[in-house]
């Protein structure tokens, strides 16, 4: 059966893939590793159920930090605004939130295998190109700046996302106050998740 487009009453647009799985005798079905791959579904990952009236289930990649989307919006608005420097907010696989940078070029946008470790790693990241620290923060992006900051955002011990901040140019460098605004988005936005 080869792969085709499904679009249900409510609009939800799903691609068949052909694979069957069964459900074992504990109620779990495996998700298969292609799909695992395709999807940045890594063991441990959260899962958000949804059912709809026509009985089928629908099971949707859970981002903790995507839950502040509009609140996490706000606050790189405001933080933006007072540094003068590109902010972003990230989940684990991707770009929540961006002010001080065109949107197009990063919401939605997928992580960079190097970001994606340092947040693993719970790395605080102040650099500049070149510099050995300085690591790549979109995957199929050109996009170069001069400097970064790349704090991670901690909630109840897990590490959940990234602040990170983006200098364009040399004049315009990176420093201890940028590196405490991180630090202070991140403590606060863990803690939003926390409470």
């Amino acid at each position: 059966m080869g792969n085709m487009d499904i679009t249900l009453n409510g609009g939800i647009c799903m691609k068949a893939t052909g694979i069957v799985r069964r459900i074992d005798d504990l109620g779990r079905v495996v998700v298969p590793k292609e799909i695992r791959r395709t999807l940045r579904i890594r063991e441990g990952d959260p899962l958000e159920i949804f059912t709809d009236k026509d009985g089928e289930i629908i099971l949707k990649k859970y981002s903790p930090i995507g839950e502040l989307g509009a609140f996490a919006q706000q606050y790189v608005d405001a933080t933006a605004q007072i540094i003068g420097h590109a902010v972003c907010v990230s989940d684990r696989d991707q770009i929540i939130a961006v002010a001080g940078a065109p949107k197009k070029d990063f919401i939605g946008k997928v992580l960079h295998k190097e970001l994606e470790e340092a947040i693993n790693d719970r790395e605080s990241i102040l650099a500049k190109k070149g510099e050995k620290k300085y690591i790549k923060i979109l995957s199929n992006s050109d996009e170069e700046y001069y400097g970064e900051i790349v704090q991670t955002i901690l909630c109840e011990g897990d590490a959940i996302g990234a602040v990170i901040i983006l200098s364009r140019t040399e004049s315009e460098p990176l420093g201890e106050t940028e590196r405490k605004a991180a630090g202070i988005a991140a403590n606060f936005l863990g803690k939003q998740m926390e409470g």
